[in-house]
């Protein structure tokens, strides 16, 4: 028999869920459900549907069937959107070919190191002499170039162009989703061998973005390190000087929200124009008696928000943070007060219609939530809490709020934030922000007094940066619990939004009992006996991972780029706490190349690894690294590993030392071997040891100098993996080494067009491999 608590609590939710079944806040989530789920598409619907679009509208009319056409019309809007993004690109044959471009810098250039990156926006393209269709806006790279570009600016240049291309991996970051959200539809680079001409010194429609650059320029002269980043990020929405390392230790404090502008910021500007001018306006009888200060300091909010917006480039979240500003302040400019569920709905809509493509960005629901658990929590209230409780109670809420979809995104959930929030968004509020921008605009006027103001918020932002560091050390600050499946994370948003209703709704402790699930769930784990291997996308180099029942083996850990970047942390990291997996048993570094030792170090600041064995110890530069000699061996869960080569024969060097690994569950096999050209293979086939494999890695992502005709034979494999970049400059694999493996009976799976790659070795047989592209696959992808 049902407990009272639980009868009362589905009593008082049956009215409230017939009553918002009929509303427009429901309408509204039928629309955006219907944007949402057109986003999880791998292909756009056909154009034709288009025509039911009239007929939608007419049903919106009708009360029954509002939440139904109100669901199909957001999908065909999302899909008219999704179809007009796509339009341009670079025609697949004319990639790589050496393009005349002519356009426009359309952004603020990045410079880091010897590299210099912008949008640009093609009016005019050509090939051989002759034009071709041009791609739209596309983002360039420039390398050791002596023209210092900028924003406005018309050029005439020679580049190389590809279709957007990113790694495709569980857990990683959908690099060319993001380009797509931009509007970004080819990258490339600028060839510096060619004259690079400027045509044209500026242009109107830029004018905006030559003042943030200016604004950029102003605040780098002034002031020095960290603190330059993040100010001009407070001033001008730019983050391109935000360190990497930076941007994680706001992530593990959970004040990244505090960095990006958006509502909080927009709230902020807008709150001191309304205080500001509404003050001064009642100082004037007759300005008074014309407009009352209440309007004037609402048309003063409007004008603020607008302008910071316009400062920060209307980047999406600032797209997204003044629409609800507008509908608050509208409502109040107009004497309209609705519901706060409404406003929020009305927002919602208004920004997904704006944008469809803003349901894909965690910040727009990461907004929502924050303002909702705002609402919820004073919604039926009576009486004033003490503001300190008040304060409090906001970020537990927030916290609570967001908790689930944190987690539904594969992200990190602070356990510092609340308490870091409750001191910093205060000081953000009433000193950095506005601090901020006086300091710009003292500089401008007086540069003295402004470079002064600007040095001191830098002084004080450099103390900050040292209190975020000293927390972000310890392991408790953050966790980052595996990736659930909808239906969880659904129950523990639901169970969280009960669990903030006001007190004397029933059943409000079972709200946070639903939490329970969501963060005690892990990802199931292979059956004793078998092992699960995940070759991951990390373009030109290599990186795998082999998890048993209890053990997990990562060997490479791909490359490392001069910008910083490295697929230690982006790529391997991710996947690994994706699948819930905190320790390396043991780590393999197949040789010291940088395609393949390149992400260790990034790697091992996230998870800590046991063992560390490779081919060549001393290129690692670490202590305690082992060699893989041949014959060491283990076995795990019923698993067994082995290493194959590199022998104790001789000193092997360079490509041949790289560990040659051989995992066996039952009777299926797998080899693996990193970089071993012909002569390594030769000492392996002379050792007499057994190399058949019913699936093994190319060696040296398919080089001519590796993959000899008899050692192609001896392994006899019937899946033939190739870890290799989308066109890498090396022009790999090549296509013979391929026919040579087709020839031996091998189907040939590579991670350049599918993805990261998965197959599990059981007794009984190989399941897989399957391809995360096309099962992740979206309507943007390549």
């Amino acid at each position: 028999m049902l407990s009272n608590p639980v009868i009362r609590f589905f009593q008082a939710a049956r009215p409230l869920a017939r009553d918002f079944v009929a509303s427009f806040q429901f309408a509204v989530i039928a629309f955006v459900a219907g944007v949402l789920w057109l986003q999880q598409q791998a292909q756009l619907p056909h154009l034709g549907w288009t025509v039911a679009i009239p007929f939608l509208l007419v049903a919106l009319r009708g009360r029954a069937l509002r939440p139904v056409a109100a669901l199909a019309l957001g999908l065909l809007w999302a899909s008219l959107y999704g179809h007009w993004q796509l339009q341009g690109g670079t025609p697949p044959q004319l990639e790589g070919e050496d393009l005349q471009l002519e356009g426009w810098v359309a952004s603020l250039p990045d410079r880091d190191g010897r590299r210099s990156r912008f949008l640009f926006d093609v009016e005019g393209m050509a090939h051989e002499g002759v034009e071709v269709n041009t791609p739209g806006r596309v983002r360039l790279s420039c390398y050791d170039c002596e023209t210092r570009f900028a924003p406005g600016e018309k050029y005439r240049l020679t580049a190389r162009l590809k279709r957007p291309s990113g790694f495709m991996n569980p857990g990683g970051f959908d690099y060319e989703g993001w380009l797509f959200r931009k509007g970004v539809r080819a990258t490339g680079y600028v060839r510096d061998r060619e004259p690079i001409q400027r045509i044209e010194a500026s242009h109107p429609r830029y004018r905006l973005l030559r003042l943030r650059m200016g604004i950029r320029d102003l605040i780098q002269r002034e002031v020095e390190g960290p603190a330059a980043g993040l100010i001009a990020a407070l001033a001008i929405g730019d983050r391109g000087g935000i360190e990497r390392e930076q941007w994680e230790r706001y992530t593990r404090n959970g004040i990244n929200h505090l960095v990006a502008i958006s509502g909080l910021h927009i709230g902020i500007i807008s709150g001191l124009c309304y205080w500001l001018v509404q003050w001064g306006w009642r100082r004037s009888p007759r300005l008074v008696h014309a407009l009352p200060a209440q309007k004037a300091g609402i048309v003063a909010a409007l004008f603020g928000a607008t302008l910071y917006a316009a400062l920060a480039g209307f980047a999406i979240p600032t797209q997204r943070a003044l629409i609800m500003a507008l509908v608050l302040l509208g409502g109040l400019l107009a004497g309209r007060m609705s519901r706060p569920s409404r406003n929020l709905a009305l927002a919602l809509l208004l920004v997904t219609i704006w944008n469809p493509l803003a349901v894909l960005s965690a910040g727009l629901w990461f907004s929502f939530a924050a303002v909702a658990a705002i609402f919820l929590i004073y919604a039926g209230r009576l009486g004033r809490p003490h503001p300190l409780l008040a304060w409090g109670g906001i970020q537990w809420a927030i916290a609570l709020a967001l908790a689930p979809l944190l987690i539904a995104r594969g992200m990190q959930v602070s356990l510092a934030g609340p308490l870091i929030n409750l001191l910093l968004v205060p000081l953000f509020t009433f000193l950095v922000v506005p601090g901020v921008l006086a300091g710009v605009l003292l500089t401008a006027l007086y540069p003295p007094l402004g470079g002064e103001v600007l040095r001191g918020l830098a002084w004080l932002l450099g103390y900050m940066e040292m209190g975020l560091a000293l927390v972000a050390d310890y392991s408790w600050a953050a966790i980052r619990p595996p990736q659930a499946p909808p239906w969880l994370w659904l129950l523990g948003l639901a169970g969280a939004i009960w669990a903030l209703l006001p007190r004397g709704v029933p059943g409000r402790g079972l709200g946070l009992l639903a939490l329970l699930p969501l963060l005690l769930w892990s990802p199931p784990t292979p059956r004793s006996g078998e092992v699960r291997i995940t070759l991951l996308d990390v373009g030109q180099g290599m990186a795998l991972v082999a998890e048993t029942r209890r053990h997990t083996l990562v060997y490479d850990t791909g490359p490392r780029f001069p910008s910083g970047f490295n697929t230690g942390s982006a790529v391997v990291a991710p996947f690994l706490e994706s699948r819930g997996i905190g320790h390396i048993d043991r780590l393999v570094v197949s040789n010291g190349d940088i395609d393949h030792a390149g992400g260790l170090h990034g790697l091992l600041s996230r998870i800590p690894a046991g063992e560390i064995f490779s081919g060549e110890p001393d290129a690692l530069e670490m202590s305690g690294v082992e060699a893989c000699l041949a014959g060491r061996e283990w076995r795990w869960d019923g698993v067994t590993f082995r290493f194959l080569h590199p022998d104790a024969s001789r000193p092997w060097r360079g490509n041949d030392a790289s560990c040659a690994l051989r995992i066996s569950a039952g009777g299926s096999h797998m080899l693996v071997s990193g970089d071993i050209e012909e002569r390594a293979e030769r000492r392996m086939l002379e050792s007499g040891q057994e190399l058949r494999a019913d699936a093994a890695i190319v060696p040296h992502h398919g080089s001519k100098s590796s993959s000899s005709p008899v050692f192609v034979a001896a392994v006899g494999a019937r899946w033939a993996l190739v870890s290799a970049g989308y066109r890498n400059r090396f022009g790999l694999p090549r296509e013979e080494i391929l026919a040579r493996w087709r020839a031996s009976g091998a189907e040939i799976r590579d991670t350049a067009g599918e993805g990261a790659l998965t197959l599990v070795l059981r007794d009984d047989g190989i399941s897989g491999p399957r391809s995360w592209r096309r099962l992740a696959r979206r309507y943007w992808n390549r």
